[in-house]
């Protein structure tokens, strides 16, 4: 059995078996994000926490509606029919599973929700291992010709590292994230708020085919599933939880993008932002992210490259303007030249009396000027070289 089956290779036996099913159960009944149940998972495991789920009750009648949709699902049925449609589901153990998920039950927030999910819906050839080593980026969906500039930029620069792009398969900075990836013959792959078998957004649909033949679309949702608001911030906390770190490109005050950061935050995973102008609605967010002490400004891949790359890995000389003739001068012939004439001539003692210095330390000074090409000594004597 390849690490490519609907049931990757990972712990065998009849345990393993009724672990895997429990969690296809749960993944098909209960909205991504809950943390209740993932908490209970991770205490008793999926096998008790579905037994559990199936006979609570509550004064609400939340339970109840929970059993019943429980109750209705068929996991070894619903397993089949992804593997008619190429899909896969995985779970925590399977070679594929990315370890980094495991961490989302540690910032279940106090309204309950996040969590590990139960497992995960993938489709397409690519091994999920590849995103060991992955960075997202994220942004607007109204992206402006400046996010998507820069948005290209950084990509090209990851893909070129061989560094694996990961986004929401959305409009706008997702959008671009994914094709500039793909133009610099980079790997990546969509996180979806609806089942792997869905395109959404309608627009995105010969890019999300594209992954799901060639590389990877994955999804806490089960397939056929159709996105909502809350599923959306749900997949947000998987793209934050399953890289390195998060490049926040572009992001209104009210924004999706920003939930991913705020994750990636909480999970102390690096969180880098494109600042952007200041007038700017569609990079408001991202500079506030940025006033308030969060995150790391970054302006290129390369920058991003150094932030999450192993130590001296991607090392940046630090930024420096153009070289200019005067930049190798001595303290004391910047003192010389900066009394040196443009247009009538002085002498030496003249130049002197101006600087401050010597006759004969001025006259030095000017000589070595001189060798540079910076100063020019003629007949009625000492000016400025055209070139200085």
């Amino acid at each position: 059995m390849s690490d490519l089956d609907v049931r990757p290779a990972g712990p065998g036996g009849p345990d393993a078996d009724a672990d895997r099913l429990a969690r296809v159960t749960l993944s098909c009944a209960v909205e991504p994000g809950d943390g209740t149940t993932s908490s209970l998972v991770q205490q008793v495991g999926a096998v008790r926490a579905l037994e559990q789920s199936l006979t609570s009750r509550s004064d609400t009648g939340v339970a109840e509606r929970l059993a019943e949709r429980l109750a209705a699902v068929e996991p070894e049925r619903e397993l089949d029919q992804a593997a008619r449609c190429g899909i896969r589901f995985l779970v925590p153990g399977d070679p594929e599973w990315p370890p980094g998920l495991d961490r989302l039950d540690d910032t279940i927030t106090d309204d309950g929700f996040g969590g590990t999910p139960p497992g995960l819906w993938v489709r397409g050839p690519m091994s999920l291992r590849e995103l060991d080593c992955s960075v997202a980026v994220v942004g607007s969906r109204a992206a402006s010709f400046y996010g998507v500039e820069m948005t290209r930029a950084v990509c090209a620069d990851l893909a070129h590292a061989g560094v694996p792009v990961v986004s929401g398969g959305a409009l706008g900075i997702d959008f671009v994230a994914h094709d500039s990836t793909l133009a610099a013959a980079g790997t990546t792959v969509a996180v979806l708020a609806c089942g792997v078998d869905r395109v959404y957004p309608a627009q995105n649909r010969r890019l999300l085919q594209h992954l799901a033949a060639h590389l990877a679309v994955l999804s806490e949702q089960p397939p056929g599933s159709t996105p909502t608001r809350p599923r959306f911030l749900a997949r947000n906390r998987l793209i934050a939880a399953m890289t390195t770190g998060t490049v926040l490109v572009e992001a209104a005050l009210r924004s999706g993008a920003l939930n991913t950061a705020g994750w990636a935050e909480g999970l102390g995973r690096q969180v880098m932002c494109v600042p952007g102008p200041a007038t700017s609605a569609t990079s408001q967010g991202v500079n506030h992210f940025l006033r308030e002490g969060r995150g790391t400004v970054v302006t290129s891949g390369r920058e991003v490259l150094e932030l999450v790359g192993r130590s001296g890995e991607h090392l940046l000389d630090p930024p420096r303007g153009e070289t200019r003739p005067r930049d190798d001068l001595t303290p004391t012939e910047r003192q010389v030249v900066e009394w040196v004439p443009v247009s009538r001539p002085a002498l030496v003692d003249a130049i002197s009396v101006q600087c401050g210095l010597h006759v004969r330390t001025t006259d030095g000074a000017l000589r070595r000027l001189r060798a540079k090409g910076l100063v020019r000594l003629d007949e009625e004597g000492w000016r400025l070289a055209p070139d200085a």
